[in-house]
């Protein structure tokens, strides 16, 4: 951590290590958690296919893959025999600031002139924001870009100041976040989701379930699809909850039905559990069964953007409490992420899925001077752009 603390590994690893240390202190009120083992069967909405938890199977995860593989076929007007095209799946993975990489390549990548459309596009915490605008496909860069580039400390987060540790549940408010995410998710683009995912894309978002200690993975587009009074408000508190960094901002809480009693919730960021994802590992055991049986598969292409450096981060270490817990856990998110990427690797290989890999090279050598710095991101938005613009070379293997 080169510029210390001030880094968005500092900052989470201040939020994180405040959390642990303090985790006797009492909390503040919340509604009852879903009881032990049934969390599967609580519903936000009262929609069956509204979410999905990749521990506990992913029967019902391969049941939404293969509908939308039938409603892509009705949009594409083909028979029930004819092969499908190739797909592409694009994942973005979380980052905090560095999510500025990721949007510039996509604004780069779309001026260049060979970016796809995706049928798959997955994000966790920065990649969450990042991941709708990828979806609804280049129309939406000027969005994007301005999420990325106009961005400024106020508009994502309101300290609290110290004492927060001891009496709430975060350091800061993410409260100016939330407006954010609304200003830019608005009914016009809930509708433009919607009108993806009945033509066969999906746009799945990672968040963690504290209470139940699961990964969630969200159906975006057919929440939006749904026309529910709620879909708006619940995919903005999603994308909300996916970029909530534990202990330095407020968990989102999620009011729940199960078995028509209320319950509720906590979730925070996806990237406790997985810093990105492409599909549960189990559901290439189903595409290769398919394969052994000569059952047709649909070809498909994978991108995956590392909102992150893949190298080793160097820092002097001050010998103190605060900074030796700060690197540890700093090096743990870092090794969580490069592993992250490895796994989807190893998957696609094996799965005969063509790989593709962006992340940020160790030429960027800006420091990061405080967290959400617009100097800083703007820099690493036109990083990824000029990259992309003149043709990303990606690559087809992580640097191991």
């Amino acid at each position: 951590m080169a510029s210390g603390l001030h880094s968005r590994r500092g900052f989470f690893a201040i939020g994180v290590g405040a959390a642990a240390l303090l985790a006797g202190c009492a909390g503040l009120e919340r509604g009852p958690a879903v009881p032990l083992g049934r969390t599967v069967q609580a519903s936000v909405l009262g929609l069956p296919n509204e979410r999905f938890y990749p521990t506990r199977g992913v029967d019902a995860l391969g049941a939404e893959f293969d509908a939308a593989v039938r409603r892509l076929r009705r949009t594409q007007g083909l028979t029930p025999d004819a092969p499908v095209p190739p797909v592409q799946l694009l994942a973005v993975s979380g980052g905090g600031e560095d999510g500025a990489f990721g949007a510039g390549l996509l604004c780069g990548w779309s001026d260049e002139g060979s970016r796809p459309v995706f049928e798959l596009v997955t994000g966790v915490s920065t990649g969450a924001l990042t991941a709708p605008f990828a979806y609804l496909g280049s129309a939406y860069d000027p969005q994007l870009r301005s999420v990325y580039t106009d961005l400024r400390p106020s508009d994502v987060l309101a300290s609290r100041g110290l004492t927060a540790a001891l009496f709430d549940d975060a350091l800061n408010d993410n409260s100016p976040l939330f407006a954010t995410i609304s200003r830019f998710l608005n009914d016009d683009m809930l509708a433009a989701i919607a009108r993806a995912y009945n033509d066969g894309r999906l746009l799945l978002i990672g968040t963690t379930d504290l209470d139940s200690q699961q990964p969630v993975i969200w159906n975006i587009g057919a929440i939006a699809s749904t026309g529910h009074p709620r879909a708006l408000d619940t995919i903005r508190r999603i994308l909300l909850a996916s970029a909530a960094i534990p202990g330095a901002f407020p968990p989102t809480m999620f009011d729940v039905t199960l078995d028509g009693q209320p319950y509720q919730e906590m979730h925070v960021d996806g990237g406790a559990f997985a810093q990105a994802f492409l599909y549960p590992a189990r559901l290439g055991d189903r595409r290769r069964e398919r394969v052994q049986r000569g059952e047709q598969v649909v070809p498909a292409t994978a991108y995956v953007i590392r909102n992150g450096r893949l190298d080793p981060d160097w820092s002097h270490v001050q010998r103190s409490m605060l900074n030796i817990v700060g690197r540890a856990i700093s090096t743990m998110i870092a090794a969580s992420g490069y592993n992250d990427v490895l796994r989807i690797y190893a998957n696609a290989q094996r799965d005969g899925i063509d790989f593709n890999l962006a992340y940020i090279g160790s030429d960027f050598t800006m420091e990061l001077p405080e967290p959400f710095d617009q100097g800083y991101m703007r820099a690493l938005f036109d990083y990824g752009y000029q990259r992309a613009r003149h043709g990303y070379d990606w690559a087809k293997r992580p640097p191991i």
